[in-house]
């Protein structure tokens, strides 16, 4: 069954490209994001896994741990890292990714894409996203079949806004990005709005009458 928001992340104890992991440990009070993988040596993955090397100084500055899956063993994702950093020049692959040859972990995670299967007819691997917090509880999911290759600009967006409403009464309105206003979170009053935002909010005008689109400058700048 696969993972809900709000749920505990499966313990799990892996092999990796950096050794065997922990999962509980691996995350250890910090925010972490689990991505997976249909095979090796497929291109789209390749291009991905590229990507996230490329944007690891981003994760590292929000405080993020990185993890990848793919279902082929170790030494495979070590031959494969060659490739990947190859094809993306300015990547280097420095986060683990897992060994899930048999597929168990995908399976735990409910990561299988029914519509995608290998020559022995076994459902691939989709592109998963999952990010959890510091609770170790899943905080957002993202499932992406296995013939769409993700946005990992989009992925850090998410992240802020993760980070950003976790600490403060605030919600991101549609296409936020960090540095954009903010909206005051319903259930604050305006007195409790006033007092909680030095900066102020706009209450924006609607035809129903209701006070409820509040705007506020980002509170964590």
């Amino acid at each position: 069954m696969a993972l809900k928001l709000g749920d505990l992340a499966p313990s799990f104890v892996a092999e990796t490209t950096q050794g065997e992991i922990d999962f509980h440990k691996y995350i250890d009070g910090s925010w972490a994001i689990l991505f997976s993988h249909p095979n090796d040596f497929t291109p789209v993955c390749t291009t991905e896994l590229g990507a996230v090397g490329k944007f690891m100084p981003e994760f590292e500055k929000r405080g993020v741990k990185v993890l990848a899956l793919s279902c082929n063993d170790v030494e495979s994702h070590k031959a494969w890292i060659k490739d990947i950093e190859s094809f993306t020049p300015e990547a280097q692959v420095s986060y683990p990714i897992i060994s899930d040859p048999k597929r168990d972990l995908a399976v735990q995670f409910g990561m299988l894409d029914p519509d995608e299967q290998d020559a022995a007819g076994i459902p691939l691997t989709a592109r998963a996203v999952y990010v959890f917090g510091p609770d170790k509880k899943l905080k957002l999911s993202i499932l992406y079949p296995a013939t769409t290759g993700r946005n990992f600009h989009e992925v850090l967006r998410v992240i802020d806004s993760l980070q950003l409403t976790a600490n403060h009464s605030v919600a991101t309105p549609v296409n936020w990005n960090a540095g954009d206003k903010c909206m005051v979170v319903p259930g604050l009053s305006n007195e409790a709005a006033a007092a909680k935002f030095p900066k102020g909010f706009e209450t924006i005008e609607v035809p129903s009458g209701k006070q409820y689109i509040r705007l506020t400058p980002q509170p964590n700048i």
